[in-house]
């Protein structure tokens, strides 16, 4: 016969989902207080003790299994000069006390960090978990010191990450580094540790940074002086374009001293060179849009997919409806490396204008009444999903329209 009995225990609930079997031998019940079910039928536990001894081995066995390694979760909120870091303990399921603390951002304040971690038996592997938000060049090194303590870090998004806190009032920097302590421990499951940092890396994107400023100063100083000619008279202007010539000369000479460098580091590097020469097989990536993808992308060590880039560069379409009021038109959303979408622009013209596969799409769609932007649009999106293809099928484009023709 099937006797359910109810028993007691202080580390087994209902939602552990356990349901245990055991056997008696009389018809007759013994009562134990708690809320876990068991199914007791012929014929093993005879009397009240046996029922008692086989729950509390069952129990210890039971705590055997759920103890597992402890898990800790850092979020560290970066400024230029210092840093707020909170550290969660999770220890045999349990969490402990949040504690917190702040640290110079240099490297004194780092060796400090390696103390205090060292201090709280933090496991410097795939049990821990770091999260900071992109700053920019602020954060590298905590960076640089996760990759040589092998500690996973996410580098997130700030507005992905603001956003999950859902409605928060007030902050500082420790509360910022309170939530996104515990936005590692809620998303443990989803988050994808960021690739090391590589130093080859920052040097080409430092490098691609420093043309981007020089590119400004320049059409900065450009800009100024013909606006002048409109004002000025004709002896001043010709003054001012004196004084103003050996600086502009002068920062057209640091621009073409740091494109060779950009030239070298992508030689002397051979994955760099590898996805190099891939991409700028695919119609309308040149140069300057093939290093930036590299350097946006991080050499694609994250092996994103297409419409994963296309989303970033802001040239994906999304669809914008609720129920019956809002019928609005499918459009890319503004949220997008700005700089990344104007090289893709410049490369689908381009495209247009040297590959008869584009010319002719962008004629098509314009005789179906097609605006010129939602063409070029499409454009630069198909560009996007080639450029990753060939990174994830190590091969260069080919033109398969041609080859059939």
């Amino acid at each position: 016969m099937w006797t359910n009995l109810t028993t007691g225990s202080d580390s087994l609930s209902n939602s552990s989902g356990f349901i245990t079997h055991a056997v008696i031998q009389s018809a007759a019940v013994f009562s134990l207080s708690g809320r876990i079910t068991i199914r007791v039928y012929y014929p093993l536990l005879r009397t009240w003790t046996d029922g008692a001894k086989w729950l509390s081995d069952y129990k210890i066995k039971r705590l055997i299994i759920m103890q597992t390694e402890p898990q800790f979760f850092l979020g560290i909120d970066i400024s230029k000069p210092y840093f707020d870091a909170s550290l969660l303990a999770v220890i045999n399921h349990q969490k402990q006390q949040m504690e917190s603390e702040r640290f110079t951002n240099d490297a004194a304040g780092i060796k400090l960090f390696h103390k205090w971690l060292k201090f709280f038996k933090l496991s410097f592997d795939e049990n821990t978990m770091l999260v900071i938000e992109n700053t920019g060049i602020y954060h590298r090194l905590v960076w640089d010191f996760c990759t040589q303590k092998n500690i996973p870090i996410h580098i997130g998004n700030a507005a992905h990450i603001k956003w999950s806190f859902g409605i928060a009032r007030g902050k500082n920097d420790k509360i910022d580094s309170q939530r996104l302590c515990s936005y590692a421990y809620k998303h443990s499951d989803e988050l994808k540790a960021t690739p090391a940092l590589n130093p080859a890396l920052m040097q080409l994107k430092d490098l691609m940074t420093s043309r981007s400023k020089l590119l400004s100063q320049l059409n900065g100083n450009k800009t100024y002086l013909n606006e002048l000619k409109q004002v000025s008279d004709k002896t001043i202007q010709a003054t001012l374009e004196k004084a103003y010539k050996a600086a502009i000369e002068g920062i057209k000479q640091s621009i073409k001293n740091i494109e060779q460098l950009i030239k070298d580091c992508i030689a002397n590097n051979d994955l760099f060179q590898q996805h190099y020469q891939l991409l700028i097989t695919v119609p309308g990536i040149g140069h300057l849009t093939a290093v930036y993808l590299i350097c946006c992308t991080n050499n694609f060590a994250s092996k994103i997919s297409g419409k994963q880039l296309a989303c970033y560069a802001g040239v994906a379409p999304f669809e914008h409806t609720s129920g019956i009021s809002v019928r609005g038109r499918t459009r890319v959303h503004k949220m997008a490396n700005k700089d990344l979408k104007k090289l893709l622009h410049l490369s689908a013209l381009s495209a247009i204008k040297n590959y008869p596969e584009f010319a002719v799409y962008y004629q098509r769609k314009k005789a179906e009444g097609k605006h010129s932007l939602s063409i070029l649009n499409a454009i630069r999106n198909k560009i996007a999903l080639r450029a990753v293809a060939v990174i994830n099928k190590q091969k260069q484009y080919v033109n398969n329209q041609q080859n059939a023709a």
